[in-house]
């Protein structure tokens, strides 16, 4: 198995987890030698959302879609997302008999029912149907499978997620503004979901440094001026800016796993989040991060942390684990048998 078609419908210029482990995995299997094909909305004619201009879908993608599979004839087929792109590769494997698989990344069905109340049933249905008629279906942790059992999926393999820890490492000097003491971090996209207003509600003493940015952005940074906003950060810089903070506060109550909170550890910062699905898997209450409803107190208890323990913790989440994972879970293409049907 050398070719690998991987379907996303989440792809730059967006900012968020999806594509960052799309484009990860993509660049370890491409360092082994495999040939990997990213198809996304930018080859077609794509559309915004109107509450969320940044992510692009395709339009009528089928027709395209068909012929792009067809002519690079890969050896397994990964659908990343359960968008445009995702269920017409979906029907393309379906119509030509081909094993596919599939990851669980988000739980779209808490996100819609924010913005549009009494889908979550739905939602949770269509995705059932979409992930069900795979071969396997990755989730990123052993609590996310239990969870996704208990709503009827099946065939549930675990993937986990890693952090470039060569990368993520704590800057002793960062060359960023200079900021209140304690700096408490929050890095996300600033949208309904990952609710950001949680976090600027707290009253904490110190600096609240915002990185990222979205579609409640401008709102918000009215909302409260005395919060520093400084969008979206990569590379080197997002890690200064990590290396500034103290404590990350992570007020999601919806993450399936949060990366956003693992490359804050690896830079040595300690992270404040609720008990809930994703932080729960990640942190050790009391070496590398308080878990809580009362988010202020656990970011407040955080500062007493060892920066080294938060360090030791990210150390044992490997991408090219990751990487093994998701090649052993693939569903392989006999191309053999398929050419001469």
């Amino acid at each position: 198995m050398k070719k690998i078609a991987l379907i996303t419908d989440a792809w730059y210029p967006q900012v968020n987890g999806v594509v960052r482990v799309t484009d990860t995995v993509r660049s370890i299997l491409a360092a082994r030698g495999y040939e990997v094909l990213v198809i996304d909305p930018s080859s077609f004619t794509s559309v915004t959302i109107p509450f969320y201009r940044e992510i692009r879908l395709a339009l009528f993608p089928a027709r395209q879609l068909n012929r792009i599979l067809s002519d690079f004839k890969p050896d397994a087929i990964h659908l990343q997302s359960e968008g445009p792109l995702g269920f017409a590769a979906r029907r393309y494997c379906r119509k030509n008999k081909l094993p596919f698989t599939t990851w669980y990344h988000t739980h779209f069905h808490f996100y819609l029912d924010m913005r549009l109340k009494g889908l979550r049933r739905v939602v949770m249905s269509v995705a059932r149907r979409f992930h069900n008629s795979s071969v396997r279906t990755f989730v990123s942790t052993e609590s996310l499978k239990k969870e996704l059992e208990g709503q009827r999926f099946t065939n549930l393999a675990v993937v986990p997620l890693g952090v470039d820890t060569e990368l993520f490492k704590r800057n002793l000097a960062p060359p960023v503004p200079p900021m209140q003491k304690p700096v408490y971090v929050f890095f996300s996209r600033l949208a309904q979901e990952k609710n950001p207003e949680a976090f600027l509600q707290l009253q904490l003493q110190g600096t609240k440094l915002v990185i990222g940015d979205g579609p409640d952005r401008e709102e918000l940074e009215q909302k409260y001026p005395d919060a520093t906003f400084v969008g979206y950060k990569k590379g080197q810089e997002l890690v200064d800016y990590l290396s500034s903070a103290d404590v990350m506060v992570f007020p999601s109550r919806t993450e399936t796993f949060g990366l956003a909170a693992l490359e804050a550890l690896a830079c040595g910062v300690p992270v404040a989040a609720h008990d809930v699905l994703g932080p729960r898997d990640i942190i050790t209450e009391g070496v590398d991060g308080y878990l809580s409803d009362d988010l202020a107190e656990a970011a407040q208890k955080c500062l007493t942390l060892d920066r080294e323990a938060c360090r030791t913790k990210a150390l044992k989440f490997s991408w090219e684990h990751s990487a093994d994972a998701f090649l052993k879970n693939l569903a392989p293409i006999d191309n053999n048998k398929t050419e001469s049907k």
